[in-house]
């Protein structure tokens, strides 16, 4: 796989604590470099990761919370060029866990903003979120050939 860069930025307001925020991130990346840049009355954080390594924990999360789907669509949506760009619900990921968001009114301190830089985004994206087809393919069991009961 091509080379992968993951920036995620969050602007932090004089009431928050920038080490609760670059938790938050850590709680969803790995292998992260930070760095904070003032921007008038507030901050704006910057995380660093780069390689599948520090996408691990994302990709962790997104399977246990069975989300893939979902997530693929979002993935894709975001998709340009070279770039995938996402937004992540920062109170979720405070607690650990991946919510999707809008970039303004649905995080009220604002989003993590997630921007990924790879040759191949499609790759990683199969990689990250890969399709029910490709779950399937892999060896994964969909939720529906599970059920082996009757319907009454």
């Amino acid at each position: 796989m091509s080379e992968i860069s993951v920036l995620i930025e969050a602007e932090i307001h004089p009431t928050e604590d920038i080490e609760k925020v670059s938790r938050a991130i850590g709680n969803l990346f790995a292998n992260l470099s930070f760095e904070v840049q003032p921007l008038g009355d507030k901050s704006l954080l910057r995380a660093r990761t780069s390689g599948r390594d520090g996408l691990v924990p994302f990709q962790r999360f997104l399977r246990e919370a069975r989300i893939r789907d979902a997530a693929r669509r979002l993935l894709m949506k975001g998709r340009k060029d070279r770039h995938i760009v996402f937004c992540l619900h920062r109170q979720a990921a405070c607690v650990g866990h991946v919510s999707f968001c809008e970039p303004q009114g649905e995080s009220p301190l604002g989003p993590l903003v997630v921007m990924i830089t790879t040759e191949d985004p499609t790759g990683l994206i199969d990689w990250i979120a890969p399709s029910a087809a490709m779950r399937e393919g892999m060896g994964e069991v969909s939720r529906s050939s599970k059920f082996t009961g009757s319907v009454r």
